[in-house]
C-alpha cells in the first residue's frame, strides 16, 4: 500500500493567485511558510522556515481566493506532486507542489471556520472543531491538533 498525504500548518506568504485553466476550472497558487523552532547543542533557540507552492482547484480554489489573504494562518492537507516541464530554452524544469484537498483557516476572528474540502458528494471529510488559538502567532503543538 502506498500513501501521499501532506498535512502542514503555517502562514500564507503571499496572496493566493486565482486562474482560471481552457477548461473552465478554477486553480489557485500560493505559499505556505511553515515554522521549526528547536534548541541547539549550546541551548541556544534556532528557527528554520519551509516554505511549500500549494495548489487547489475548483470550489476550494475560489473559496481560497475570496477568504485567504498574505499572513493567514492555514491548515492545510493534500498531497506532494511533482510536475515537469521544458522553458523556452530548452531546459527541464520541476515544480513541487501540495495539491490541496482541505483547507481550514486557523486566524482567530470569532468561531473557528468550517472545513472547506473538495469531496466528491458521497464523500465527506471527518474533521474536529478546531481549537481556539488566543495567540496566532503562538507555537502549536502536537497536542492542539485536532485528529
Amino acid at each position: 500500500m502506498d500513501l501521499n498525504k501532506v498535512m502542514l500548518i503555517g502562514r500564507v506568504t503571499q496572496d493566493p493567485e486565482l486562474r482560471t485553466i481552457p477548461s473552465g476550472h478554477s486553480v489557485v497558487s500560493f505559499g505556505l511558510a511553515t515554522n521549526r523552532r528547536w534548541k541547539d547543542q549550546q541551548g541556544q533557540m534556532q528557527d528554520q522556515a519551509e516554505f511549500s507552492n500549494i495548489v487547489a482547484w475548483r470550489k476550494l480554489a475560489e473559496t481560497i481566493s475570496q477568504y485567504v489573504k498574505k499572513g493567514s494562518r492555514l491548515y492545510v492537507e493534500g498531497r506532494l506532486q511533482t510536475r515537469n516541464w521544458e522553458d523556452q530554452n530548452g531546459v527541464k524544469k520541476y515544480r513541487t507542489e501540495i495539491v490541496c484537498d482541505t483547507m481550514i483557516m486557523l486566524d482567530s476572528k470569532g468561531a473557528a471556520p468550517a472545513p472547506q474540502t473538495q469531496a466528491q458528494p458521497q464523500q465527506q471529510a471527518q474533521t474536529a472543531p478546531v481549537p481556539k488559538v488566543d495567540n496566532p502567532d503562538e507555537e502549536i503543538s502536537v497536542e492542539d491538533i485536532p485528529f
